[in-house]
């Protein structure tokens, strides 16, 4: 579990752990990478493509 000690209490901000998280997995993708990554490329790795297509597919049911 990652938390934070501020002032003797435990802190959360599971938002800000995903955000960073996320940051983390561009960052690498782009390192690995040998050209700058495109916008569908981004999308695959955050993951945003399987959204927007299940998006998609409520949306017509």
């Amino acid at each position: 579990m990652d938390v934070a000690l501020v002032r003797g209490t435990t802190v959360q901000d599971h938002v800000a752990l995903a955000e960073i998280e996320l940051c983390g997995e561009l960052i690498i993708a782009a390192s690995a990478a040998e050209e700058r990554l495109s916008a569908d490329r981004i999308d695959e790795v955050l993951d945003v493509s399987t959204d927007v297509e299940r998006r998609r597919t409520e949306d017509r049911d």
